[in-house]
C-alpha cells in the first residue's frame, strides 16, 4: 500500500511525539467526527483533550483552524459550519435516503468535499493509493 502526502510547509507541519507512531485519519468526515468527539470530551471536563487513544497528527484546534481558515477565505458559510457542527455532536452523517436530510446531506458533503483537501495538504488526512 502507498501513502501519498502533499508537501507540508515546515512551519505548518506538526512533530509527531517521539516514539510513539501516528495515525492519520484516511477521510475528512473521520477527522469531523473526532474533532467533534474530542472537543465534547474537552467540554466535559475531560483529562485526554485530544480524544482517543489512537495517537493522532493534530489536535482537534488544528482541524478547527483549517474549517475557519476555509470560513475566512469564503470558502465555506455559517451554513456549513452549522450542518458539521449539529451532525458532528450527532456522531453520524446526514442520509441522503431520507428527504428531510437531503439538503443538509448536500451541504455536509460540499464542506467535507472543502475541509479534505486542506487537511490533506496539512497531513491530517492521508489518502492510501493502492
Amino acid at each position: 500500500m502507498l501513502t501519498v502526502r502533499a508537501y507540508v510547509h515546515p512551519a505548518l507541519e506538526r512533530k509527531p511525539p517521539a516514539g510513539r507512531p501516528v495515525e492519520a485519519f484516511g477521510s475528512a468526515e473521520q477527522a469531523w467526527f473526532w474533532t467533534m468527539a474530542a472537543l465534547t470530551a474537552r467540554h466535559e471536563g475531560s483529562s485526554r483533550p485530544s480524544g482517543g487513544s489512537v495517537p493522532r497528527p493534530c489536535e482537534p484546534d488544528d482541524v478547527i483552524r483549517c474549517l475557519d481558515m476555509l470560513y475566512q477565505r469564503g470558502r465555506i458559510t455559517l451554513a456549513h459550519a452549522r450542518v458539521l457542527r449539529v451532525w458532528g455532536q450527532r456522531g453520524v452523517a446526514p442520509d441522503m435516503r431520507y428527504p428531510s436530510e437531503r439538503a443538509e446531506a448536500r451541504v455536509w458533503q460540499e464542506a467535507l468535499d472543502r475541509l479534505d483537501w486542506l487537511l490533506q495538504m496539512r497531513g491530517i488526512v492521508v489518502l492510501s493509493v493502492i
